[in-house]
């Protein structure tokens, strides 16, 4: 089985990835609407574990449509929603028996409802795989830490190859940098740097 895995560079798409290629051969999908070159940072952390790394377009009208419903709503949630299932569905065309993501079982956002992963098998006749959705975090945590070295900090300040970097250049673009911190929360994100 060929399994592509939405890749940002951190701790939860890596062991995804780490737990897919029991099954088969895995290449990380760094996804990126071209706005910023942060999917790199992606692709130097999935080079870092050793997995072939396929850089993916997105329509930047998605991101664009994204900003809006984040800056209406006043938090990220929905648009970093609408972004994930943009993603699943462009990966989903491409040359795969599976799509898999790291989300997790106790994540707000994104998530991968059973009817939307459903219909993206029924349509696209690929498998979703999602090796984290029944692990909570402190699981996920003691698995990094014995197969992973990864770096943590404040979500502005660590390189990753996520949406919400591209999401945050564009609101800051438009609204400024104040905005930005008034949408986002503050949390911490990781980056991986190899395998143990």
């Amino acid at each position: 089985m060929d399994v592509g895995v939405l890749y940002s560079g951190g701790k939860d798409s890596t062991l995804a990835a780490l737990l897919s290629e029991q099954f088969g051969d895995v290449t990380l999908l760094c996804c990126t609407f071209g706005l910023t070159d942060d999917y790199e940072h992606a692709k130097r952390a999935g080079q870092a574990v050793g997995f072939p790394v396929q850089r993916v377009d997105l329509d930047p009208a998605v991101a664009r449509e994204a900003t809006e419903t984040i800056v209406e709503d006043g938090f990220p949630r929905n648009g970093i929603q609408a972004v994930h299932e943009h993603a699943l569905e462009r990966t989903a065309e491409l040359e795969f028996d599976g799509i898999a993501d790291g989300t997790r079982r106790d994540d707000r956002v994104p998530t991968v409802p059973r009817s939307l992963a459903q219909s993206i098998e029924d349509r696209h006749g690929v498998s979703h795989l999602a090796p984290l959705a029944g692990i909570g975090r402190e699981a996920i945590d003691a698995m990094v830490e014995s197969t992973l070295e990864i770096e943590t900090g404040l979500s502005p300040e660590v390189p990753k190859g996520d949406y919400e970097t591209e999401l945050r250049a564009l609101i800051a673009e438009e609204y400024g940098p104040e905005r930005v911190a008034d949408l986002f929360p503050e949390h911490t994100q990781s980056r991986v740097t190899g395998r143990q």
